[in-house]
């Protein structure tokens, strides 16, 4: 079976057809301004340099999608024939609340619980929901599945996702930690154990997801038990542009005392002060130059000062993790990197491992000389199995669109 991966954002849609016959990605596709001018869809194909462009206006998602499917089917570039030879479409949705601890083939019921998650996914779910109805526009009568990337983290106990807030909020507003890159977690962490030639059921394992968002998970026997994200993407260590975890008091104080150049509130409202949190604070408002890290690693190394101050917040919150997660789980057998930084930050994960050795985890600097491979980094006489696994979040939609669509 042909299986189509969706990820739909406000403005863009990303997809790849997987024949799962062999788990080889067909092609994978990147449709970007949707509803603006030069809107703009390019499908590439694994192990080529040509690709597919189709330049027009797309004003929704549903002609994004019949785009799509156009360039899929296309004489010429495409790489299938006919539509029907797609078997099922797998559709990453962000926010799943409590209603969700597992991928579902989605219906009316399933749509109407994504919608009732919008407050809780404002940003994410309202588009996820675009590319469904899209979907079932231009595919009518093909299964469609959700794969959710808040599921994996809903075997928390309450220890672990209730905040120190009145009980109230959470029963009537289900304010809680649900964590996020779930989906990223669930694939690397399952990985390690096969990299390792053992079961998850047996292990205690940290996954590092390490990007422009960044979050960190721990791993119990196969079931996570905390992750650092929150109610939103904005709590845990310092990401790209994201604060992470402060004191809350911060907001009260900058809202009352941040002035403009005319002596005006630099804050309007809270919501203004979370936009600033959201998209002007983390590696970016610290180093005051780029959110990337490979702009924030060349800076650091010519000296800039604030560079060096934002990549250090980033490896001391990453090891404050590391740490507490150990307490958490009575110790560690495996601890993971991956993500866009954790897969290629050769000196940040050198950094972040030093001084483990107290709990037997210790990397080999020759061995971690790797970008984007599965790889053990562990020095020899490490206890603590030391890994980079690339993660593929892809894969797990598929598998689990498949088996829901089979059973």
């Amino acid at each position: 079976m042909k299986i189509l991966i969706v990820n739909a954002g406000s403005s863009s849609l990303k997809y790849q057809l997987v024949d799962m016959q062999d788990e080889s990605v067909l092609a994978k596709g990147l449709v970007e301004r949707i509803g603006i001018e030069g809107s703009k869809l390019t499908q590439k194909y694994p192990g080529r340099e040509d690709k597919y462009v189709i330049e027009e206006y797309m004003p929704t998602h549903v002609e994004a999608c019949s785009n799509m499917l156009k360039a899929l089917t296309d004489q010429e570039f495409g790489v299938v024939e006919h539509m029907d030879e797609i078997g099922a479409v797998g559709h990453c949705v962000l926010h799943g609340g409590e209603k969700f601890t597992e991928s579902v083939v989605i219906d009316e019921a399933v749509m109407d619980a994504i919608r009732e998650n919008i407050p809780l996914g404002p940003l994410h779910n309202p588009a996820n929901l675009m590319g469904i109805e899209a979907c079932q526009k231009v595919m009518p009568g093909t299964p469609m599945v959700a794969v959710f990337d808040t599921a994996f983290h809903q075997t928390m106990p309450p220890k672990a996702y209730l905040y120190g807030v009145p009980y109230k909020y959470y029963e009537n507003l289900h304010v809680r930690r649900y964590g996020f890159h779930g989906t990223s977690h669930r694939y690397v962490s399952k990985r390690a154990a096969e990299f390792l030639g053992k079961k998850a059921e047996d292990l205690r394992i940290i996954t590092c997801h390490l990007g422009n968002g960044s979050s960190m998970c721990a791993v119990d026997h196969g079931k996570c038990v905390d992750t650092s994200m929150g109610i939103t993407p904005l709590e845990g260590v310092v990401m790209g542009t994201r604060s992470g975890s402060m004191d809350p008091a911060v907001l009260q104080f900058i809202m009352n005392n941040a002035k403009d150049a005319n002596g005006n509130p630099e804050i309007k409202d809270i919501d203004d002060m979370l936009n600033v949190l959201n998209k002007k604070s983390g590696l970016l408002g610290i180093s005051g130059i780029s959110s990337d890290m490979r702009d924030i690693d060349g800076a650091a190394d010519s000296g800039n000062e604030r560079a060096k101050i934002a990549r250090d917040m980033l490896i001391y919150g990453i090891r404050k993790y590391i740490g507490s997660y150990a307490a958490a789980m009575g110790g560690v057998d495996a601890i993971v990197f991956t993500a866009g930084i954790g897969e290629n930050g050769i000196e940040l994960r050198e950094a972040v491992m030093q001084g483990f050795e107290y709990m037997g985890a210790k990397l080999d600097p020759e061995k971690n000389k790797v970008k984007g491979e599965e790889r053990d980094v562990s020095a020899a006489d490490s206890k603590v199995k030391v890994l980079v696994i690339p993660t593929n979040e892809e894969i797990v939609i598929a598998r689990d669109t498949l088996e829901l669509v089979t059973k």
